[in-house]
């Protein structure tokens, strides 16, 4: 068998769908459910359903395809073995498929893949070969094996059998929901998922729109089909690594050229939003490739600006490295534009740094109803005798808002720079904001804790006691029921029995870090 991605055949729709009705995908898949997203249906006026493939086995779609082709085999070729290159869920997929059908299962992973993943396709009864940096070599290293053990070669999504078992996924959302549905939103990294629900849809209900969904930084297929060839990209975004594909199948090309309705990308923020949304609904958590279709049918619905319809967003996978999750929490905000981050520049004068604040807490609503903002993010440390720039996060009520806020801020003498499409702001500067202050003499570094409610973290501003010069402030809201502040204050020597005092009164939990070997090295003068 060639080990390389199938040429393009000239299978029909119906042909497909032949393959799809006769496809063995459930000796091991299971039909996953179709779900209303209650929340998010009510939050855009139109109905949303999700196909839960975040619940089969291996907590990806990719089983289906693996499976239906594994299963066509003859019996030699599995009394010899299957091998795949894969970091992912392919390599799942293609471990358990063997292991039910009782054949050898060579995975070829590059040495930098995750050791969860490893353990899991091991776990799985797979033989895990570890080569290469990359996927391309480990890639070229199965072939290798391939040829050297006569082993077949599993392709991950350009194969008609591959196809034909992902588009048992449409098979159901068709028999689950049989009213109106509208469109079907499908993330593309390959294509293999797409060609699949794509041939089916057509050939069934071809009045349903079928939407890819691709990564700005990932979108082969859609450049492929504008460029009317295949494109082969020379860097792919990673954050969603199950869609991170440089060049996509012969095969899936055609399909989806001649089948696929239009295309949207995405970007990282909106799925970041998109993974917190899919968990407002139904408290699970998808990797970033499973929460691409619902983060397109958001953008889908504010560009068209549509009501009263029905979607199907596909949920494929959910393998989702733990470590990961602090970053999507992170954006998430951004990427709905619940937030909003600014760069401000305040006169460093005796009381400025209160009025900004009750300027912050009195900010207009600029949507109509009245907006109770919260400051998510505090950051400031001295550094000019003259000016203060502090980096601040605020909650917003609509998209568009952070550059009226900004204008705001200008008009009332606090000049703003909008960063909350800022990527350098949005990933390092965030992070970045201190150092060494000449300026920052007789100072005092405490942690506090205090509730966090609406409105606390600016009373807590309003009691800093403006005869000790604010030198350091940081604050992150991390969305527990408790906030942490790191201040310094400068406070002459002759004052400390005063400023003791001041600390009892203040009601706040309080650690005083002024000792910190940390704080010495990193921040004081």
């Amino acid at each position: 068998m060639s080990s390389n991605p199938s040429p393009a055949s000239n299978l029909t729709p119906s042909d497909y769908l032949k393959k799809i009705l006769t496809a063995r995908v459930y000796d091991v898949a299971v039909e996953t459910p179709l779900e209303l997203a209650q929340g998010l249906s009510q939050r855009l006026h139109n109905t949303v359903l999700l196909k839960r493939e975040d619940q089969q086995p291996v907590h990806s779609f990719k089983l289906r395809g693996a499976y239906n082709k594994m299963a066509h085999l003859t019996a030699e070729q599995l009394k010899k073995g299957v091998i795949c290159a894969s970091a992912g869920n392919h390599a799942q997929g293609v471990a358990l498929s063997a292991q039910r059908l009782g054949a050898r299962a060579v995975i070829v992973m590059p040495t930098t893949t995750p050791a969860l993943k490893v353990d899991a396709v091991r776990g799985f009864g797979g033989e895990v070969v570890l080569f290469g940096d990359s996927y391309s070599d480990a890639y070229g290293h199965a072939l290798a094996l391939e040829l050297a053990e006569g082993l077949t070669f599993v392709h991950p999504f350009d194969d008609p059998d591959v196809i034909a078992g992902q588009g048992t996924i449409a098979m159901e959302i068709l028999r689950q929901h049989q009213g109106r549905l509208d469109a079907v939103f499908v993330a593309i990294g390959g294509g293999g998922l797409v060609s699949g629900v794509a041939n089916y849809i057509k050939a069934v209900r071809p009045e349903i729109k079928v939407i890819g969904v691709q990564m700005n930084d990932s979108d082969a297929m859609a450049q492929s089909v504008e460029a009317q060839a295949r494109v082969t990209l020379a860097d792919v975004g990673l954050f969603s690594d199950g869609t991170a594909v440089k060049l996509v199948g012969e095969e899936t090309f055609r399909v989806a050229s001649d089948l696929v309705d239009s295309y949207l990308r995405v970007d990282t923020d909106a799925v970041c939003a998109a993974i917190k949304d899919v968990f407002v609904d139904t408290r699970s958590i998808v990797e970033p490739a499973g929460a691409l279709a619902v983060a397109a049918i958001k953008q889908y619905v504010a560009q068209h600006k549509t009501q009263g319809e029905t979607y199907a967003a596909i949920l494929c996978g959910a393998n989702m490295n733990f470590d990961r999750l602090r970053f999507v929490a992170e954006r998430a905000e951004v990427g709905e534009e619940r937030e909003a981050l600014f760069a401000v520049t305040i006169p460093e004068e005796r009381g400025s740094f209160r009025r900004f604040c009750e300027l912050i807490g009195n900010l207009p609503s600029f949507g109509g109803a009245k907006t109770l903002r919260n400051v998510t993010e505090f950051n400031y440390r001295i550094s000019d005798a003259q000016k203060a720039h502090v980096f601040v996060g605020l909650t917003t009520a609509a998209k568009g808002e952070s550059g009226k806020i900004a204008a705001h801020l200008s008009q009332h003498g606090f000049s703003a720079l909008d960063l909350t499409h800022d990527e350098l702001a949005k990933e390092h500067i965030r992070h970045m904001v201190g150092g060494h202050s000449a300026l920052a003499k007789e100072e005092r570094l405490l942690r506090f804790v205090f509730p966090e409610r609406p409105g606390a973290l600016l009373k807590f501003l309003s009691l800093m006691r403006p005869g000790w010069n604010i030198s350091l402030f940081h604050y992150r809201n991390q969305g527990a029921d408790y906030g942490r502040i790191l201040v310094g204050l400068q406070v002459p020597a002759e004052e400390d029995a005063e400023f003791t005092q001041f600390l009892q009164t203040l009601g706040f939990p309080y650690v005083e870090e002024t000792a910190n070997p940390v704080f010495q090295m990193f921040l004081q003068a």
